[in-house]
């Protein structure tokens, strides 16, 4: 369908040099945005029927602006019991739980301060016997318990430091099955499949234990050997050695006893006094980020019993993450315009995010030189205390710049219009890139990316999805009517003319943790934005795929696309690498520092 977009014509008459003018230019560099809010920004009776989206952007806008507005007039009083409890919390030596406290707790037992070495944690239950799996006539039955780390972020789904999932039966080759995993932000990692063979003697082991114990299989109920190799051996009148074989650790209708202990390399599951598996601990995860454990699935929990507990604070202190040294100031800003400017998308609790880049890629010599410039952008918190601990960190630091709304993940756009003002009229970069604080640059490898499009050409380089589809169901669901609504601009579609989306496919758009602009695409956006023209849609990737698209209908656009700039983990020879804890953060650092070509530091 043919849209004619009438938006363009105001903005075509304009020069590049005739946007740097516009009003609310600002090259004082201060922490707080210079983006133009007002209520006519949000007010959602100019929308159309995108009415959701801009509501809450309107109730987020008035309530971090009077929470911000307290906190610098300094009539911002914090709950002193409320800080007590978040600043000092006791750190219990042992928990335990009964069968029904620990279903009041919502089938969670919280580890207020983590695990330590030494640390176990004993589970007495039940598994439940098997029944249908939904639309299947396949017999299922299986539980997981995880350690996850509760303290990490508010609104995000914690860490899977641990993932423990016994599958009685349902498993796809018919057998018992211990998967072990970690996920950190979506992203899994490698899985560790116990299936009922002893690991092998060249596989690594966990102070001194397998990862896998043998237990019997039906399809070998011997031990090492083959059934031919244990007759030969009868027949010449081998002795064969006695073994013991034990069946799968859990069963139906059956009570087991599992402690899971914290060892110097990783963790240890036993069940019923018998060792069953060990995990070796990832890189990015410390002991005391455990700090709950969850137990789900086909399992009747009779107790749960944790010892051995450390007694100090946990590593998510505000004070334990940030350290205020001058080292990791950012330079001031530059009297002249940068080649790069990079913002980063962050939450306010995010501190040991931002401690870990300022110690690693933001130590590059282009960052410190001013060459590349590079700021987190970050909205108000709900929390008090974590908005004057941000204040205290931006003041610091001088490298954090407040979009004064209150943070939703659903507006997290904004920030991005954030960083394309800052990009384009604060520093007046040539290039601006935009990505997330689990993101690592290699900020010389993006510089030379940008440097090989022709200087007077528009480009919107990343990882680019051509082809992606709106999903229906799910987290990321969009229904026909609100991608509608969200998708077109000033040509105000009525239900009689579109009943739903025709395409059914988005524009093209660079995954969100890493991509690049040139600086008229950044300016373009910042003036639709100011005119109260621009659309917003709850995924920021998109949205900049369709502010890209409606640009490029004025000007032609080159899209590079790279795989290098990954969407999930890390590949070799990356460009950024995403989903990067802070201690893979540092690790990368000192591989990129030590050697020529850039490895990643993969979880084992």
């Amino acid at each position: 369908v043919e849209i004619p977009f009438v938006f363009l014509t105001g903005f075509s008459s304009l020069s590049q040099e005739s946007l740097t003018r516009l009003p609310g230019l600002s090259r004082e560099g201060g922490f707080i945005s210079n983006l133009s809010f007002d209520a006519k920004t949000f007010d959602p009776t100019t929308k159309d029927r995108s009415l959701e989206l801009h509501k809450s952007a309107k109730v987020a806008w008035e309530l971090g602006r009077k929470l911000w507005e307290e906190l610098e007039s300094r009539n911002f009083v914090i709950d002193s019991t409320e800080n007590v409890n978040n600043g000092s919390e006791r750190c219990p030596h042992l928990v335990s739980l009964s069968a029904s406290e620990f279903l009041d707790h919502g089938s969670v037992m919280e580890l207020p301060c983590g695990l330590t070495l030494g640390s176990y944690v004993t589970v007495v239950g039940k598994p439940r016997g098997t029944h249908p799996r939904t639309k299947s006539k396949v017999a299922f039955s299986q539980f997981i318990m995880e350690l996850q780390g509760l303290r990490t972020v508010d609104g995000e789904e914690p860490p899977r430091i641990l993932h423990f999932n016994p599958r009685l039966k349902g498993d796809w080759n018919r057998k018992p099955v211990i998967e072990l995993n970690t996920c950190f932000r979506m992203q899994w990692g490698s899985a560790l499949l116990c299936e009922g063979w002893k690991s092998e003697a060249y596989d690594e082991t966990v102070d001194g234990e397998v990862k896998c114990e043998k237990w019997i299989r039906d399809d070998n109920n011997f031990s090492d050997e083959s059934k031919l190799t244990w007759w030969l051996q009868r027949l010449v009148g081998q002795k064969k050695s006695l073994t013991v074989n034990w069946p799968f650790p859990f069963a139906e209708n059956k009570l087991f006893v599992l402690t899971l202990s914290a060892g110097m390399e990783g963790y240890h599951v036993n069940v019923d006094g018998r060792h069953i598996t060990s995990f070796p601990y990832r890189t990015g995860y410390t002991l005391e980020d455990a700090t709950g454990l969850t137990l789900n699935g086909d399992i009747d929990v009779h107790a749960v019993f944790a010892s051995s507990l450390p007694t100090s604070h946990p590593s998510d202190a505000t004070q334990k993450n940030l350290e205020m040294s001058n080292q990791w100031k950012a330079p001031p800003l530059p009297g002249q315009p940068v080649d790069l400017f990079i913002g980063i998308l962050s939450a306010g609790n995010h501190f040991a995010e931002r401690m870990a880049i300022r110690k690693s890629w933001m130590q590059h010599n282009l960052v410190k030189s001013s060459i590349v410039h590079v700021r987190f952008f970050v909205a108000v918190h709900p929390r008090k205390e974590v908005n004057v601990e941000l204040k205290n960190e931006a003041e610091f630091f001088g490298d954090i710049v407040i979009v004064p709304y209150m943070d939703n993940y659903d507006l997290v756009v904004l920030k991005t219009v954030a960083i394309c003002e800052y990009g384009a009229r604060t520093v007046s970069a040539k290039f601006i890139m935009k990505c997330d604080d689990d993101t690592f640059v290699r900020v010389d490898a993006v510089m030379n990316e940008a440097k090989k499009v022709n200087g007077d050409r528009s480009f919107y380089i990343g990882n680019i999805n051509y082809y992606h589809k709106p999903l229906r169901f799910g987290k990321w669901a969009v229904t026909y009517e609100q991608f509608i609504e969200d998708i077109f601009l000033l040509v105000r579609p009525t239900y009689s003319t579109f009943q739903e989306w025709p395409e059914e496919k988005y524009p093209p758009n660079a995954n969100g943790p890493g991509y690049i602009l040139s600086s008229d695409i950044a300016l373009f956006i910042v003036f639709e934005f100011e005119r109260h023209n621009l659309r917003f849609f709850k995924m920021e990737d998109v949205s900049m795929g369709m502010w890209v698209e409606r640009f490029n209908r004025l000007k032609p656009v080159d899209y590079v696309h790279t795989i290098k700039f990954c969407q999930f983990g890390c590949i070799e020879d990356y460009y950024t690498a995403h989903y990067q804890s802070p201690r893979q953060m540092m690790c990368l650092w000192k591989k990129f520092q030590r050697q020529a070509k850039p490895q990643c530091c993969n979880m084992r």
